[in-house]
């Protein structure tokens, strides 16, 4: 009876994905500056992509060298979009003008561009797998 218990839990415990993470690494190249910092927000799922509000992890990095690199440890794996901003001023907003014209470099995965408002989720959506993913994000112009 043990050893039935034993294979049902393994074969629960395979099936369900648990323990299995990834870690994703980002780069953004090409900033303007080496002033303030990048935001950097992961995305899981469309239906509040960018919004602050749907972001599974967001940190901030410092600027080296017009670049930023961020390792994001034990993610799920799956489809996922990342947003970015380079807070250049360090006030931790993304800083708009009139009309919400940004004032500061953003991007998104996949190079997905802006058009009247944010990308889609699916145009910024990359493929999360494991162990590791490395993507790298040019700030739009």
């Amino acid at each position: 009876m043990r050893r039935i218990a034993l294979t049902v839990f393994s074969i629960i415990f395979l099936t369900t994905g648990v323990g299995i993470a990834a870690d994703l690494e980002v780069e953004v190249i090409g900033l303007s500056s080496n002033e303030g910092d990048v935001h950097i927000a992961v995305y899981d799922t469309s239906e509040l992509f960018p919004d602050s509000d749907g972001m599974i992890t967001e940190t901030h990095v410092p600027i080296s060298e017009n670049r930023a690199v961020m390792i994001f440890k034990n993610l799920n794996p799956g489809r996922h979009a990342i947003a970015v901003y380079h807070d250049a001023n360090g006030n931790h907003d993304f800083d708009q003008g009139i009309f919400g014209i940004p004032l500061e470099d953003y991007g998104f995965s996949n190079d997905a561009r802006v058009f009247f408002g944010p990308p889609s989720f699916d145009d910024a959506a990359f493929e999360l797998l494991e162990p590791k993913t490395k993507i790298t994000i040019r700030p739009n112009d």
